[in-house]
């Protein structure tokens, strides 16, 4: 996960006489599909087998020939499959192609569970819109920070591990000015003893560029982007000035003095961005949860109370009453040290 944008995360094994005998999975984008991986770990013993695939054979030419044919040459008797690829353009297209040479398939199998692992490129392939995750720390009453514009960590190191493992998933991170002049962050993935770690794109809304050219973010020796999205009225001679010290400057219309959410998220979907981690903060919050653009919350608890200082979790959004509410179904809470973690789906 994380390392296949814009393509979906695949693992597939192949089983004969009650071992398996081949394991694959899909690497990069652009790389051999995780069934040819498999296909090649088995060899000659793939003949007559069966394929367990997370998401159904593709039956057409990209970037890598079509899997179906592999399948086909190798031998393999049968397949069962997890999830129907999701995209409507080559949706059953596999499936139904191996079942007219004469292959037995089984769909649908643990489809829960595989489609877990690929929201985001399901989001995708139906509405060309990268999927939102909207993530935060804060206290038991919902503050994120001590005191107006306070940079503070409020919760422990096992939760700041796990945003870092999540960032290693995602395609981008998403923050706005305020958060950026605030906390000056990095933006980048730090995780010790981990083989392979990866820094998501990353993007700040600031819609009159008060970005400033020292910040952490254009100085990081890392191979990820830092993409700031601005008004058309924004200064050019700023932009020059980002533009060398790093940055790249993308001019979106604006409502009132902010991003037009709807316009941006539609022009990351058509760069393949497949996920965005929104970091914050309460007015970039309130903003995509108030536009009902937040898929998933990630929120990590501390066991602290604030008080009415605090900065709350969302600004400009306010509920009327419960039939209003977007509803949430919980995936999981879990206690990480001292905090605790909240991880919910927004039913749309």
């Amino acid at each position: 996960m994380g390392r296949t944008s814009p393509n979906p995360a695949v693992g597939a094994i192949i089983v004969k006489e009650g071992k398996i005998i081949g394991r694959g999975h899909h690497k990069k984008a652009g790389t051999p599909h995780a069934e040819i991986h498999a296909i090649e770990d088995a060899g000659k013993l793939a003949k007559e087998a069966t394929l367990y695939v997370t998401l159904e054979p593709c039956n057409h030419t990209g970037r890598t020939p079509p899997c179906t044919q592999a399948i086909l040459q190798a031998g393999i008797v049968k397949v069962v499959i997890g999830m129907a690829d999701p995209n409507p353009k080559v949706a059953g297209g596999g499936a139904e192609y191996l079942k007219n040479q004469g292959v037995e398939v089984h769909s649908g199998v643990l489809e829960q569970k595989c489609s877990a692992m690929n929201r985001p490129f399901t989001k995708h392939s139906a509405t060309g819109i990268p999927w939102i995750i909207m993530k935060a720390g804060l206290s038991l009453d919902g503050k994120i920070t001590f005191r107006p514009r306070q940079a503070a960590a409020l919760t422990g190191p096992e939760s700041k591990r796990y945003v870092h493992q999540v960032r290693n998933q995602v395609d981008a991170i998403l923050i706005g000015i305020e958060t950026a002049l605030i906390d000056n962050p990095s933006l980048t993935t730090r995780l010790e003893n981990v083989e392979e770690t990866r820094d998501p794109l990353r993007i700040v809304l600031d819609s009159f560029l008060r970005l400033p050219l020292d910040a952490h973010m254009l100085s990081q020796p890392s191979p990820a982007e830092t993409w700031v999205f601005c008004g058309e009225q924004a200064s050019k001679a700023k932009e020059m000035q980002l533009v060398q010290a790093g940055a790249k400057i993308f001019r979106m219309p604006l409502v009132g003095d902010k991003i037009n959410l709807s316009e941006l998220l539609r022009f990351l979907g058509q760069q393949n961005i497949m996920s965005i981690l929104v970091e914050g903060g309460s007015q970039v919050h309130g903003a995509f949860y108030h536009q009902n653009l937040v898929d998933e919350l990630l929120l990590f608890y501390a066991p602290i109370i604030i008080g009415d200082q605090g900065t709350p979790l969302l600004h400009g959004y306010s509920l009327n009453q419960r039939t209003d509410v977007p509803m949430l179904r919980v995936t999981s809470i879990q206690s990480l040290g001292n905090d605790v973690f909240f991880n919910a789906l927004v039913l749309k």
